[in-house]
């Protein structure tokens, strides 16, 4: 594809810091000169961003609780709505997410969802392989030819005659591309994956009306979704698409953006069509930002659901917003796994038909899975619930939803058994992230970068707050960073005597038990713990 971009200058000039499979068809010099553009022209908007969440997050810490901002009022109170949403995006009752590999990405877009999420950010560790082989794969999605050969069977996967859509989710704004140098510094991961995309099949999916789609990550503010719509405005002016041709659904999975629905829809109104409910990283951002407040100290994981306190309220004032603004409401994640015991199984599809028929019946337009076998138990949820492809025309939650419904804890215990399962998931997933796998299955459940983040954000809220553990013998003890040592080396031994001592160096295991060690015991929060876990993955990559 050529855009005839002017090159870049020698400042502005990317540099590719390693070589990997497939990066000359993904890194061609247009669409260097491209993401060259892109960075030049926001990279320091984006620093800005950042810089701003760091503030803000110094004022919560200091006493000041987020709230409805009192400058956007009459954009929370007017009446007005977004664009209207494409007719091709009309049915969104069920969409599945994954990783960007070959596999993954044929059998979710044969799955029967309405869409598949191809996920560059908790679905995929980012090693730059991993990023470049995700990128060619859309390239193949593009012309027809994404195809896999089953090493075991001989057997040639291909898509359907009528796959899903696919939305794309760049990585996060915080994150960073180690590997892509501009102007002495890394590049914006987030521009990189979207620069990337849009560049190489903006205009194709455009020409078939099935794109370009995207899922925007993490975003914390209004000023971030006016960054996005920014970027929009200028990759389609500059790939040569009519205005509003983009479309993006927001994750709602922070708990600042709660406070700024509204305000995040106005800023992307031309070009957003969803708000997605997440679930996981939604937990872990309320950790994050009230983390020097104990009286919002969370109990064991399993004990925060979608129906009470703070979640329910997150659940409830999206449909309020998104139906009021004429766009879809997405519902959470079912992370279950199916598995061969029927009995078993049997559970695990009856209680993901039960959190789908919740959502449908507060007012979603769709849900997510993370496995195709869950797809038919979801739609047929929906589908009971439901007389048409969405209920966008049905207005819910009338009442004021007040700050502090949206802050309100879960009450729970937390128990040994959910410290050492917290432990065990924050090194499992951690050492499978750097041998390059994405999404990991522990007990019958998926877990991604966001549950290994509520594991670690957990266990370092119940040390700085030193909370009381419900012992297996009845007896209490207070949670402290010695004894979280004492647990760790109990885990690491569980491991060894599992895999044996070849199995555990393989599996990375040693750096996986120091960088979440570090995370749950630093001083301050850190923010994300798959920061430090980046540089040693990109260093073995």
């Amino acid at each position: 594809m050529s855009l005839d971009l002017a090159p870049p200058t020698n400042a502005t000039r990317p540099i590719i810091l390693r070589a990997v499979a497939g990066q000359g068809r993904v890194l061609t010099p247009d669409a260097l000169a491209f993401l060259a553009e892109l960075q030049s022209r926001f990279g320091s908007k984006l620093h800005a961003l950042m810089v701003a969440r760091e503030r803000r997050q110094e004022r919560i810490d200091a006493g000041r609780l987020p709230d409805y901002l009192e400058d956007t009022k009459s954009i929370r109170q007017g009446i007005w709505s977004a664009a209207p949403v494409p007719p091709v995006l009309s049915d969104r009752r069920v969409e599945i997410t994954g990783a960007v590999d070959r596999k993954m990405m044929i059998a979710a877009l044969n799955s029967g969802a309405k869409v598949f999420m191809a996920d560059f950010e908790d679905a995929t560790a980012p090693s730059f392989s991993n990023i470049i082989a995700g990128h060619a794969n859309m390239l193949d999605h593009r012309d027809g030819t994404l195809e896999h050969e089953d090493s075991e069977t001989g057997q040639t996967h291909r898509l359907n005659s009528d796959p899903a859509l696919i939305f794309v989710r760049p990585r996060g704004l915080h994150m960073t591309e180690a590997n892509v140098m501009i102007g002495g510094h890394p590049m914006s991961a987030a521009l990189f994956d979207l620069g990337l995309n849009i560049f190489h099949n903006g205009r194709a999916l455009a020409v078939t009306g099935r794109g370009p789609f995207y899922y925007l990550p993490k975003i914390e503010s209004h000023r971030e979704a006016r960054f996005w719509n920014e970027v929009f405005c200028f990759a389609q002016d500059r790939i040569g698409l009519s205005h509003g041709s983009i479309k993006a659904t927001v994750l709602i999975e922070t708990l600042p953006a709660a406070f700024e629905m509204d305000e995040i829809v106005w800023e992307l109104r031309d070009h957003i069509c969803g708000l997605n409910c997440g679930r996981w990283d939604y937990v872990f951002s309320y950790i994050k930002t009230l983390r020097n407040h104990p009286e919002f100290i969370l109990p064991d994981r399993q004990q925060i659901t979608m129906d009470r306190a703070f979640l329910a309220t997150h659940l409830a004032r999206l449909v309020k917003v998104c139906h009021r603004r004429g766009i879809h409401a997405i519902g959470s994640m079912a992370t279950q796994m199916p598995v061969t015991d029927a009995d078993k199984n049997a559970c695990i599809f009856a209680k993901v038909r039960e959190d789908k028929l919740r959502e449908a019946r507060a007012g979603y337009d769709g849900t997510w899975v993370a496995h195709p076998d869950l797809v038919a138990t979801a739609l047929e949820a929906f589908a009971s619930e439901m007389s048409g492809p969405n209920q966008v025309n049905v207005q819910r939650q009338h009442h004021r939803i007040e700050p502090v419904m949206l802050l309100q804890p879960h009450q729970g215990e937390v128990t040994e058994e959910g410290l050492k399962t917290n432990i065990r998931i924050g090194i499992e997933y951690l050492g499978q992230w750097l041998t390059g796998h994405g999404t990991v299955s522990i007990n019958d459940l998926w877990e991604d970068a966001a549950t290994a983040e509520i594991s670690r954000a957990q266990v370092w809220q119940w040390i700085h707050h030193r909370v009381e553990i419900q012992m297996q013998d009845g007896t209490t003890r207070t949670m402290s960073a010695d004894w979280l040592n004492q647990l760790v080396q109990a885990e690491i031994e569980r491991i060894i005597d599992q895999l044996g001592p070849n199995g555990f160096c393989r599996g990375r295991y040693a750096s996986a038990a120091r960088i979440f060690q570090e995370a749950a015991t630093a001083d301050v929060l850190p923010d994300f713990m798959t920061t430090p876990a980046y540089d040693v993955l990109n260093a073995i990559d």
